[in-house]
């Protein structure tokens, strides 16, 4: 087991130096400069980011400082916000993001258990086409036009009944959270309700279950004991990845429901060229979804042995 997490554990750390040089390198190809035309700073942040980050030398001694500084978990300063830290917008920004994809993680993974479940139950009925063409919709429809429709329909619900069901956007109580959560879970729960659906079926013709019908078991015991205990097996190898993914790529709905996540403040960087932000917020979205991968391994390794022969 230890020479299997040292090998997950060493694999992690070469994918995130890969996508910090990656993140370096396209940002330094970019056309244009967020410390002059009209992004232009003042000079005393200017000569700041100059002197800390060597911004005027050659672009391997700016690789070099800018591994060092993120090895000591040094994101920099941010280019356009004046003497504010990359490491504090992360710090005050990323719970918010964290919860709504908590919320939305759940929403997704209570759902796709429960939905891929029956309709393998119902295969080739009535309740499995619905279902199916349900999800066929939540992986083709990009989670922005689904927010967008969830704010229309809310408002139109709101002004119907005189009172406000759920508010329309925002942040700073749990009605604001549920609408959010669902639209940006919509989509992992139609891809868990697929996968679970065929590891169900792919279950439910195993010899262990005709063994089990054989010595008489009753359906209900069949399903819970048996069936869904390992067709879950599966849906658990994807929710590090699905967690890492729903919290640090809900950029476009917490613009859509003014949500005060990093996803905003990323969008921005992207926006005026801030490069600091944009390769801190990358590194650490990628080291966070590196960590929940490598997390999900261990766990799976600990459940299933045969994994850490692979």
């Amino acid at each position: 087991m230890a020479a299997y997490v040292l090998k997950r554990i060493l694999q992690g750390v070469l994918t995130v130096w890969f996508i910090a040089t990656a993140t370096f390198l396209a940002m330094h190809n970019v056309p244009g400069d967020p410390l002059s035309g009209e992004r232009a700073t003042n000079a005393a942040i200017q000569a700041n980011l100059e002197a800390r980050y060597g911004l005027d030398k050659p672009l391997t001694e700016q690789y070099l400082i800018y591994l060092g500084n993120m090895m000591r978990g040094d994101f920099g300063i941010s280019f356009t916000q004046q003497n504010r830290e990359v490491n504090d917008i992360i710090r005050e920004h990323f719970p918010v993001s964290a919860t709504l994809g908590i919320l939305a993680v759940t929403f997704a993974a209570l759902g796709g258990i429960l939905w891929g479940a029956l309709t393998s139950l119902y295969r080739n009925r009535m309740p499995d086409y619905v279902i199916m063409f349900l999800v066929i919709l939540g992986i083709s429809v990009p989670s922005f036009v689904f927010a967008a429709l969830g704010q229309l329909a809310l408002v139109n619900l709101n002004s119907l009944l005189g009172v406000s069901v759920l508010p329309v956007a925002g942040w700073g109580t749990v009605s604001h959270m549920i609408l959010p959560a669902l639209v940006l879970g919509l989509g992992t729960m139609a891809y868990l309700t697929r996968l679970m659906r065929s590891s169900m079926l792919e279950v439910m013709t195993a010899d262990y279950i005709r063994t089990a019908k054989a010595k008489g078991l009753t359906p209900t015991r069949i399903f819970t004991r048996h069936q869904l205990r390992n067709a879950v097996l599966p849906v658990v190898t994807v929710l590090g990845p699905a967690i890492a993914a729903i919290t640090t790529g809900g950029f476009v709905v917490e613009l859509v429901f003014a949500i005060p996540g990093l996803g905003r403040y990323f969008v921005q960087a992207v926006q005026q060229l801030d490069y600091t932000v944009i390769m801190g917020t990358t590194v650490f979205y990628g080291a966070f979804l590196v960590f929940m991968v490598i997390l999900v391994d261990l766990i799976y390794g600990w459940i299933d042995p045969r994994v850490r022969l692979k």
